[in-house]
């Protein structure tokens, strides 16, 4: 009984060592932290609204630039990636270039309405976004690391042997800015 014991530990031994439990824990906080960026853009996306209620309220007149917001964010929201689509580049591109589109949408409001920085309910928006942009930027980042690490442990000896044979696992996308500047969050002071 003593010698079966010690066998199943002998024989597990390389399999723990194969990445059979840390490979998808990897994959499962990658797809965790995909979540939180996610969760970022929806909060965005849920402040727009009231920005433009308010440049609407404040501006008393319907504009082209209140149009593309309003169109860039609902864009943005008819694309989703789910944590299953997070190994396809196109997928993850298509998310990012929605997501810059509000972005730049934004900064063309930013610029478009100088004098809004005296309306207090403006004040109170701009500054839920630019604390919302803040948390994309952190968001993202933490999703990068979470893919640096989940790709390093396929990749590496001895979880890749665990994680193409069991697994099949494939690397992840990273998030990546869409256009030259992108990276960088809107400024979203209207007093300049």
């Amino acid at each position: 009984m003593m010698h079966r014991r010690t066998a199943a530990l002998v024989m597990a031994l390389p399999l723990a060592a194969c990445g059979v439990n840390s490979v998808p824990t990897a994959e499962e906080n990658a797809k965790a932290r995909w979540a939180d960026v996610q969760n970022e853009y929806q909060r965005r996306a849920d402040l727009i609204p009231n920005l433009v209620a308010t440049v609407k309220g404040y501006a008393k007149q319907e504009s082209d630039v209140l149009t593309r917001v309003t169109e860039a964010r609902a864009s943005a929201n008819r694309i989703q990636v789910s944590g299953d689509q997070l190994s396809d580049p196109a997928a993850v591109q298509r998310y990012a270039a929605a997501q810059n589109a509000v972005t730049l949408s934004l900064q063309r409001l930013q610029e478009a309405y100088p004098d809004l920085k005296s309306n207090q309910n403006f004040l109170s928006l701009q500054s839920q976004l630019e604390g919302t942009e803040n948390r994309i930027t952190i968001a993202r980042r933490d999703y990068n690391q979470a893919v640096q690490d989940y790709n390093t442990r396929i990749r590496t000896f001895p979880d890749a042997v665990g994680a193409k044979i069991f697994y099949g696992a494939k690397p992840l996308v990273p998030f990546q800015a869409t256009s030259p500047g992108a990276e960088q969050a809107p400024t979203v002071n209207f007093g300049s």
